[in-house]
């Protein structure tokens, strides 16, 4: 940005990923970079900004916001639940449509979690479309875990999940252990349509990190353990 115009993408003379950590430019430009692009220019450009915050490089938090929504417009590759098996790490939330609102200028278009918080994702398969989910938080020595159930849903790319047990500890102390919801609440969650369903929509899978849009319509990355 120079005398106040924009240049073109070619004039720039760098990718997206390369003005990471640089001085901070007008994040709606972005957008509009991305969007007038071709699709494959896109991809590509959001791609590599995601690869940068998987490998915890800071971004700014609406450049990655952008090249998040990019992303998942362009997507068209489909996955499977065993791609998503091993633990990820969650580094960026943009809050679901009411948290937002709550939160407003606190939560702005999105913000990295703090390195003192450690939330985690672990998933196993266990067939193609079906599997456990361990939702980890962990703040020192206090630790809590959440298991439950998980359906893969290949026609609408979704993952769906449920919470039924729950273990809490304080170092290598267990202070609870035990269930959240009836035994029978594992089985009965594999046949309920997906709409009764909390899920997460995947459109960026790879080794480095995954990306997903939740139920509640928020965005959220996580970067592999």
């Amino acid at each position: 940005m120079e005398g106040g115009a924009w240049r073109s993408p070619s004039s720039r003379g760098s990718s997206i990923a390369a003005r990471v950590g640089a001085e901070p430019w007008e994040p709606s430009l972005l957008a509009i970079e991305l969007q007038r692009r071709p699709t494959l220019d896109t991809m590509n450009e959001s791609a590599a900004v995601l690869h940068q915050a998987a490998q915890q490089t800071d971004v700014l938090p609406a450049d990655l916001v952008t090249a998040l929504q990019a992303t998942e417009k362009a997507h068209r590759d489909g996955y499977e639940l065993k791609d998503l098996v091993g633990t990820w790490r969650l580094h960026f939330i943009t809050g679901t449509k009411k948290t937002r609102k709550k939160a407003g200028v606190a939560l702005g278009a999105g913000r990295y979690i703090p390195k003192l918080f450690k939330i985690q994702l672990a998933y196993q398969a266990d067939t193609a479309d079906q599997g456990e989910v361990q939702n980890s938080v962990s703040l020192g020595a206090l630790h809590m875990c959440l298991t439950g159930p998980v359906k893969f849903w290949p026609k609408a790319k979704c993952l769906a999940f449920d919470f039924t047990q729950i273990r809490i500890s304080v170092g290598s102390l267990t202070v609870y252990q035990g269930r959240i919801k009836p035994a029978s609440a594992d089985q009965d969650f594999y046949g309920q349509p997906l709409k009764e369903q909390a899920f997460f929509k995947y459109f960026w899978v790879t080794d480095l990190g995954i990306a997903a849009r939740g139920r509640g319509g928020g965005l959220a990355l996580w970067y592999r353990v």
